[in-house]
């Protein structure tokens, strides 16, 4: 009896160790394959991503299989458990509902992707960031700050997504400048255009059509008349989001620099704050040179 303990026993470690060890070895493949070869057949590597995290999973169900079939103990324990099936498919799909919830929100986006892994793209609460990774039960996204934001697949199923990167990386990055309303407003956006288009990431998006009509590189509108300054709009395309954030940053120092040196100025809203000592010292001086205003022209109108 001892030696059939000792038999199962072996079996048991066996299995999970050549589990473990399978299980290693295929995701160190496949991340090799799939670095070797996603950029060389500008293949999308997000199915192979999703197998990759996925092998785990496999590899230690047909393991514990193989344990059941081959344990007498197990086998009838096993035959037990599906007699009372019902209840305890109960109990683990209750135990389990999120669990499965997110397997089956990763495979309706491994499906139907509405992001891959290298696509921009922005979720609840302001979150930004690069997709990284898709597992059968999250998605690692890289935000800007190198941080990894890890979101269930449930709630990325279910949230709102803009995706920079969706069918198009070129992004139209809209860049906002105010002047004050009595600035050169001609020469405000002759400065606008000249710093966007010499910076090296703009891009010359316009059509043949356009070009012959002769369409700016960058067209600036205005957009509003606020309560302090006069607001333009500039749209500069770039070849993906990173790049439109890299532009956006460059030209917003380089636009201000030459205001500057324009005499343009950037107006800030302010306030002027009145005392009320200092009101009630006006009000007395007020009074006493009207009543000596009085004074002297009594006497002159009798």
């Amino acid at each position: 009896m001892n030696s059939k303990f000792i038999e199962y026993g072996i079996l048991i470690a066996a299995t999970l160790a050549a589990a473990w060890t399978i299980s290693f070895l295929s995701r160190k493949a496949l991340t090799f394959y799939i670095q070797r070869n996603s950029n060389q057949l500008h293949a999308d590597p997000t199915n192979f991503i999703f197998l990759k995290n996925s092998v785990s999973f496999i590899c230690f169900s047909f393991g514990l299989f193989w344990i059941f079939s081959k344990i007498p103990y197990f086998n009838s324990l096993g035959t037990a458990l599906f007699a009372g099936a019902g209840v305890l498919a109960a109990v683990i799909g209750f135990a389990s509902q999120k669990a499965f919830s997110n397997i089956i929100a990763g495979i309706f986006i491994l499906i139907f992707k509405p992001f891959r892994v290298g696509d921009a793209i922005e979720v609840s609460n302001n979150r930004k960031g690069v997709v990284e990774e898709i597992t059968l039960r999250h998605t690692v996204i890289r935000d800007y700050e190198y941080r990894r934001v890890v979101v269930p697949n449930n709630i990325m199923s279910d949230d709102t997504i803009i995706n920079n990167c969706f069918s198009d990386k070129k992004i139209r990055k809209f860049i906002e400048i105010g002047i004050a309303y009595d600035a050169d407003m001609d020469l405000a956006e002759q400065i606008i255009k000249d710093e966007i288009r010499k910076h090296p990431l703009c891009l010359d998006n316009r059509t043949d059509q356009e070009k012959e009509d002769e369409v700016p590189v960058v067209p600036i509108k205005l957009v509003s008349l606020g309560d302090y300054s006069i607001t333009l709009r500039a749209f500069a395309w770039t070849n993906d989001y990173d790049s439109a954030l890299a532009l956006q940053w460059d030209v917003l120092k380089s636009i201000k620099k030459a205001f500057d040196r324009a005499g343009i100025e950037i107006p800030y809203p302010y306030q002027t704050l009145v005392l009320k000592n200092d009101l009630s010292a006006q009000q007395d001086a007020f009074w006493k040179n009207q009543k000596k205003a009085l004074e002297l022209d009594g006497p002159n109108e009798a």
